[in-house]
């Protein structure tokens, strides 16, 4: 049985997997989401 097979056939390794796609594509948006305010906060304070 092929390593793609057994990856659809068995739920543990599934879910698994996409939880752990779910928490570093979290990750990936909230580092995002707190660069891109820090940017603007330090635009903001030094136009002011």
């Amino acid at each position: 049985m092929s390593l793609w097979q057994e990856f659809f056939k068995d739920p543990v390794i599934f879910i698994s997997f996409v939880g752990l796609g779910i928490v570093i594509g979290l990750c990936i948006f909230y580092a995002i989401f707190f660069y891109k305010k820090m940017v603007a906060a330090e635009n903001k304070q030094r136009h002011s």
